[in-house]
C-alpha cells in the first residue's frame, strides 16, 4: 500500500474549470472520503487519480512515483464503480478473477487470491453463482472482491453504495469499515451522502465547485466548520444559519441581535469581532432544547416523530425558520407556540466573509 500526494491539480473541460487547484496529502492506510453536492468535482478528482481523466495542471503521485502520464492499469489502483459492471454470463469466481486471468496470472495463484478475497468478503458460498442470482449487496461484494485480488496500492470507490436500499447501505458501510481495518489499505471514497462520510472516514475532504473547502476528521468538521458552506453541508439535519448583528462583546460572551431577539454566544474569536459587525449565527438542531424561557420563540410548523427523537420545524417570530431535534417523543404539535434555547458554547459565528469566527 502507499500514500497519495496531490499538488496544484486542475482540470478544465475546454474553457470551463471544474477542479481549481487541489492540494492534498493522503497517508498510507487512511480512509479518505471526498464529499460534496452533485457537480462539485469529487468524481472527476477520483477519476484523475485513477487515470481515467487527464490532468490539465499539477501532479499526482502514488507513493514516490508521479503518475500523470502512467496508464490506469499501471498505477497500482483498483476502482469500484457505482454500477457493479459484472459479466452476466460468468460465475462470481470468474468475475473476481477476470482481471488476473487477462494479466496472465498463473492458475494456482489466481485461485488462491480469488478464494482469499471470497473469505475476506464472506462470500465463499457464492462463488458458483451468476450475477443474476445475487442481491445488490452481494453484487457489490463481488465488485469489491475483483478489486481486492489485484492487491492495489490504493482502492478507489465511486459512490459504490448508492444503488442499495437504506438497510443494505448500513450493512455495507460496516463491511467496508471492517475491510479497511483488515487490509490496512489506503482507500479513497466518493459520496454525496454525509452519513457515509462521517461514519467511514479517517479524513473528510469537502469540495464545492472544484475547490476544497475544508479537510479534517469527521468531528473536526462537525465541531468547527471552516465556513458557511461546510457548516450547512455537514450534519443532519443541516445546521441552522440565522443572520444577525453583534450587539455587545464582553465577559467571555458575544451578544448577537437577531432582529429584536438577543442571544449569547461563547467564541474563541472574541477579539476579531466588534459591535455592529454583521454575522451569521449557526446552531445545530441537536443543540436546541425546549425551554419556556428560551430566547428563540416561534410557532411549530412541522413535527416528525422518529421514536427516539422528534424533529421540529419552527417559524420564528422574527422571521425565518429553524429546525430543532428534541430527545424522545415530544409533546409539541403543529400550530402551537414553542420557545427554544441553546448553550452559548454550542453555537457558532461566521463573519461577513462567510468564514468561521474563532
Amino acid at each position: 500500500m502507499a500514500g497519495l500526494t496531490i499538488r496544484s491539480v486542475r482540470k478544465n473541460y475546454g474553457p470551463v474549470p471544474v477542479i481549481k487547484g487541489v492540494d492534498l496529502d493522503i497517508a498510507h492506510g487512511e480512509f479518505v472520503v471526498f464529499v460534496g453536492p452533485s457537480g462539485c468535482g469529487k468524481s472527476t478528482l477520483l477519476r484523475m487519480i485513477a487515470g481515467l481523466e487527464d490532468i490539465t495542471e499539477g501532479t499526482i503521485a502514488i507513493g514516490d512515483r508521479v503518475v500523470n502520464d502512467v496508464e490506469p492499469r499501471d498505477r497500482g489502483v483498483a476502482m469500484v464503480f457505482q454500477s457493479y459492471a459484472l459479466y452476466p454470463h460468468m460465475s462470481v469466481y470468474d468475475n473476481v478473477g477476470f482481471g488476473l486471468k487477462m494479466a496472465g496470472t498463473a492458475k494456482d495463484v489466481r485461485d488462491a487470491k480469488i478464494r482469499e478475497a471470497a473469505r475476506i468478503l464472506q462470500m465463499e458460498h457464492l462463488l458458483d453463482r451468476k450475477p443474476a442470482q445475487l442481491s445488490g449487496g452481494q453484487r457489490q461484494r463481488v465488485a469489491i472482491g475483483r478489486a481486492i485480488v489485484r492487491q492495489p496500492d490504493v482502492f478507489l470507490f465511486d459512490e459504490p453504495l448508492s444503488n442499495l436500499d437504506a438497510a443494505l447501505r448500513g450493512d455495507m458501510r460496516m463491511e467496508l469499515a471492517r475491510l479497511h481495518k483488515d487490509l490496512d489499505a489506503t482507500m479513497i471514497y466518493v459520496t454525496h451522502d454525509q452519513v457515509e462520510a462521517m461514519t467511514l472516514a479517517d479524513k473528510i475532504v469537502v469540495l464545492d465547485a472544484g475547490v476544497v473547502q475544508q479537510v479534517g476528521s469527521p468531528l473536526e468538521l462537525y465541531n468547527k466548520p471552516a465556513n458557511l458552506f461546510v457548516a450547512g453541508f455537514i450534519g443532519a439535519p443541516n445546521m441552522n444559519l440565522v443572520p444577525g448583528k453583534i450587539e455587545e462583546v464582553g465577559n467571555g460572551l458575544v451578544t448577537v441581535a437577531l432582529g429584536t431577539t438577543k442571544v449569547e454566544v461563547a467564541t474563541e474569536g472574541i477579539a476579531s469581532v466588534a459591535a455592529g459587525d454583521a454575522v451569521t449565527l449557526g446552531v445545530r438542531p441537536h443543540a436546541l432544547v425546549s425551554d419556556a424561557n428560551g430566547p428563540l420563540k416561534g410557532i411549530v410548523q412541522l413535527i416528525e416523530q422518529l421514536g427516539n427523537e422528534t424533529v421540529v420545524r419552527v417559524k420564528l417570530a422574527e422571521g425565518g425558520e429553524i429546525t430543532a431535534v428534541l430527545p424522545g417523543q415530544s409533546g409539541h404539535s403543529a400550530g402551537a407556540p414553542i420557545s427554544l434555547a441553546f448553550d452559548p458554547a454550542a453555537a457558532h459565528l461566521f463573519g461577513s466573509d462567510r468564514h468561521r469566527i474563532g
